[in-house]
């Protein structure tokens, strides 16, 4: 589980930021918190904030670093390690509104553990990048049984390397084989160091779904669940889903269209079974023209399936969009009931919809937000840590949707009329 991701200077977010996922010490909801490797993790956290305030940066911070790890082996260098072309290096998106952030480099890593059945082990891992290659790189591991400091597995800063913790048989390919732009973790995992290609395949399982970006909305509504077109099996499953918000649709029929030779190039046409209204007959209409609000919970069902059955974290951006309150709700609570989620999943969104704000689903250490200032410097922090006009923390029995719109705890717009439409 994601414990904490810390990152400095990606985008509007300028200085050391935190999105803690780690239970403070309050008491409502406690039974939120999943006790693992000595830690109360939680495993919501919803962001919330006005327009252009750096929400989604923070979804975007973590989908860099884990398109990096994934991708790294591919920047630079020769091939003798990938047998794909190399991609071109992805550059970070440093705060640009000053000097001295615009030439510095990005910082990125993440506290995270395993589970009780792999031991329960805890690691830090981070790397700093620049528009040069890699600047800095570190992973370190401490046991369940320990409550000291980290362990050292690898330490890099530069051309400097301590590979102290990696097998001595493996050190020296990965100091012949290491370019400026490509991470031990990726380069390891490649080499198939265990230690290292466990860290590699963290990043692998978890998911980022945007619906505020349009071509990734698209993609997103293209995406089938595994399984689907062949399994009779998979499209009840889907059914069934389907029935918690909208029992119109009765099944699915799926057409493999060819359109050449090559497998690969075949397409689905899928349409959803609806039962009319005046017989026992079915009617059929293709997905596509289904609800804008249908096709997003269409979408979301792979991205949901792959979480909860790996335990991995899932980004959503703009979870609310086109969604009812209450099915909004209904995704949230289903990561917060250990029944379904029993591979302990994290969900981490960021929405406008004030009212899943209602004090009595979410705890305050699982509500954040996100506010810019004047400079363009945008800030992430906790309702739980949010300090008040009197210096007092915000209480559990405060009704925080109807404070976060007055704006007693900011990250709310500073509205003025259109003046540009007033005829003078």
């Amino acid at each position: 589980m994601l414990l904490q991701f810390n990152f400095k200077n990606y985008k509007s977010f300028r200085d050391d930021t935190t999105l803690d996922l780690t239970a403070t010490k309050i008491s409502e909801f406690n039974n939120h918190v999943i006790s693992i490797a000595n830690e109360r993790v939680l495993p919501v956290a919803a962001i919330f904030g006005a327009n252009a305030s750096g929400k989604s940066n923070v979804q975007e911070a973590f989908r860099y670093m884990a398109t990096y790890v994934l991708q790294s082996l591919n920047y630079g260098g020769d091939e003798s390690f990938s047998k794909k072309k190399k991609s071109e290096f992805f550059k970070p998106t440093p705060f640009l509104f000053d000097s001295d952030s615009r030439a510095a480099e990005s910082s990125f890593e993440v506290y995270f553990n395993d589970s009780e059945e792999n031991g329960a082990k805890t690691y830090n891992y981070g790397f700093t990048v620049n528009n040069n290659g890699v600047c800095e790189e570190w992973l370190n591991c401490k046991s369940k049984t320990s409550r000291g400091n980290y362990k050292k597995i690898f330490y890099r800063n530069g051309n400097e390397l301590d590979l102290s913790g990696i097998p001595s048989k493996s050190q020296e390919n990965i100091r012949l084989a290491l370019e400026k732009e490509t991470l031990i973790v990726s380069l390891g995992a490649k080499l198939k160091i265990t230690k290292l290609k466990y860290i590699r395949d963290w990043f692998i399982n978890n998911n980022f779904a945007d619906f505020g970006q349009p071509i990734e909305n698209y993609f997103l509504s293209q995406l089938i669940p595994d399984g689907f077109a062949e399994d009779e099996n998979v499209r009840k499953n889907v059914v069934e889903y389907f029935a918690s918000f909208d029992s119109s649709i009765i099944g699915f029929n799926v057409e493999v269209i060819k359109t050449d030779e090559d497998e690969e190039n075949n397409h689905l046409r899928i349409d959803a079974i609806h039962k009319m209204i005046d017989s026992d007959q079915t009617a059929s209409i293709p997905l596509q023209n289904e609800s804008a609000g249908t096709l997003k919970m269409f979408a979301l069902y792979p991205v949901l399936q792959d979480a909860l059955s790996t335990g991995g974290v899932l980004f959503i951006d703009d979870l609310n969009a086109r969604l009812h309150p209450l099915l909004v709700r209904t995704f949230i609570i289903t990561f917060l009931n250990p029944e379904i989620n029993t591979k302990n999943a994290q969900l981490i969104f960021t929405s406008h919809d004030s009212w899943q704000l209602n004090g009595n689903m979410l705890r305050r250490d699982e509500i954040w937000f996100t506010e810019k200032d004047a400079d363009g410097v945008s800030t992430l922090y906790s309702l739980a840590d949010f300090i008040d006009e009197n210096g007092t923390k915000i209480r559990k029995d405060e009704n925080y949707e109807r404070n976060y719109l007055l704006g007693k705890y900011g990250a709310i717009p500073s509205l003025k009329y259109f003046d540009m439409f007033n005829e003078k």
